[in-house]
């Protein structure tokens, strides 16, 4: 029997019926069907564009699955799959549609799975797409009994003329840095070889006001309102979402050809937990810099004369901007 291959068909439809609610908590007018058929319909609402342009994306959240999957804590996973995703497309000027989810388990397990779905529906909601459908499998021989992997795959809409590429980024303009919520979804596998090696999960740090568990497992947090006010208000000529890559890596992606970005790497007070890593591994400045984010999650580029504007609309919505360099 297939069951006795280790795949429990009873098992899929347990989850299925476990997540459609959270799927349905997401749906607006677009959504044309519920979750169940062989593809989700989505129709639009293209009132007030000219050119309405679709920006995609497809992730996932790396090894933090690990830490997770430790603590037995599922219910914030599925949160940074969806903000990491919205992110990659709020910086190009998009606004997300809706998200699809690809869960693979060793054994499936229908009340993590929910847990994990769960999380897609909270941040689906708080940035405004619908969780519309996704894939669960059950692979036993791939992943280990208790292991599971994720992606996601985002859709998002933008007016042709107001896509944010960079290219009109010059010498001089100012990068503005917004700060993260932690390692966010990048840097697990260096964070957890040479933090797990000296501390346990459950340990608490004086310099942390968590659990390093906790701490590691902090919610990768959504630019999406930030940036929506202030591209409204302002140009932003660049916006780079730090992930893996670090802050040079990402916000090169951006400039035009003969450019580069100087960092004033003093600038900001970097958090304790990248503090606790660089400690534990004896990790160089420069490794710490390439992996992580180092406590900046957004960065804004923008033009001298925009700077004040940019730091009064952040400070608005409880921001604090930093001036962390300039491009050269």
């Amino acid at each position: 029997m297939y069951e006795d291959a280790g795949v429990s068909i009873k098992a899929g439809d347990e989850t299925v019926q476990k997540i459609k609610n959270y799927a349905k908590s997401t749906f607006n007018k677009s959504v044309l069907e519920d979750i169940g058929l062989f593809g989700a319909f989505f129709q639009p609402d293209l009132t007030g564009y000219n050119e309405p342009v679709l920006v995609s994306s497809v992730d996932g959240v790396g090894t933090k699955l690990k830490i997770a999957i430790q603590l037995n804590k599922h219910n914030t996973i599925g949160q940074d799959l969806v903000n990491h995703c919205v992110n990659d497309i709020a910086v190009c000027g998009a606004e997300p549609l809706f998200f699809m989810d690809y869960m693979a388990f060793g054994k499936l397990d229908p009340v993590v799975a929910a847990e994990i779905v769960k999380g897609f529906s909270i941040a689906c909601k708080e940035n405004g797409c619908a969780l519309i459908g996704g894939e669960t499998a059950e692979m036993p021989g791939v992943y280990q009994i208790g292991d599971y992997d994720l992606s996601g795959t985002i859709v998002g809409i933008v007016e042709k003329s107001k896509i944010i590429k960079g290219k009109s980024i010059i010498k001089s303009d100012v990068l503005i840095g917004i700060p993260s919520s932690g390692l966010h979804t990048n840097g697990y596998s260096l964070a957890r070889k040479v933090i797990l090696d000296k501390y346990s999960l459950n340990d608490k740090i004086s310099s942390l006001n968590n659990t390093i568990g906790d701490e590691l497992l902090s919610v990768h947090r959504s630019y999406l309102q930030l940036i929506k006010t202030i591209k409204n208000k302002i140009e932003l000529k660049g916006i780079s979402h730090i992930t893996g890559g670090g802050i040079v890596g990402n916000t090169k992606r951006i400039l035009p050809e003969g450019l580069k970005i100087k960092i004033g790497w003093n600038k900001w007070e970097v958090p304790a937990i990248f503090k606790l890593i660089q400690q534990a591994g004896e990790i160089s400045d420069e490794e710490m810099r390439e992996v992580f984010n180092m406590g900046i999650g957004l960065i804004f580029v923008v033009s001298k004369n925009e700077v004040e504007a940019a730091f009064k609309l952040c400070s608005e919505l409880n921001e604090n901007p930093i001036v962390i360099g300039e491009v050269e």
